[in-house]
């Protein structure tokens, strides 16, 4: 096969595809996907936080409609992540605003909008030099 590489017992194939391909699919959602401008993922979470005081941490900042915590499905803990969801951007903004780099039960949080599940898309990898 032209442009792949064995590493690993693994098959490696140079993809090809221009930047302006990954640009379009992260800048263009598809339409029947919700727009996540009031999602926040939040990163850094101790395995200790649940969902109830993962709420109350960002309940001061609007109505939270939601929030999910990712567990592994094999250990059943914690991943370390999750999702706040808020009825209204600007109550988003100003929780990430708020939020990023303070504590939640000893361990510094990273906040930041939650990007959008892009599906069937092509996966770019960028070329280490």
């Amino acid at each position: 096969m032209k442009n792949a590489t064995v590493f690993l017992a693994r098959r490696i194939t140079k993809v090809t595809s221009p930047v302006s391909t990954l640009r379009y699919y992260c800048s263009n959602p598809s339409p029947s996907s919700p727009s996540r401008k009031n999602r926040l993922f939040v990163g850094g979470l101790s395995w200790s936080v649940d969902e109830k005081s993962l709420k109350d941490a960002f309940s001061s900042y609007g109505e939270v409609t939601g929030v999910n915590i990712v567990y592994d499905k094999d250990s059943g803990r914690s991943r370390g992540f999750g999702f706040v969801d808020f009825s209204k951007e600007d109550d988003a903004r100003c929780a990430k605003d708020a939020m990023d780099g303070k504590a939640l039960l000893g361990r510094p949080l990273r906040i930041s909008f939650a990007l959008e599940k892009v599906r069937g898309g092509p996966v770019v990898v960028p070329r280490l030099t």
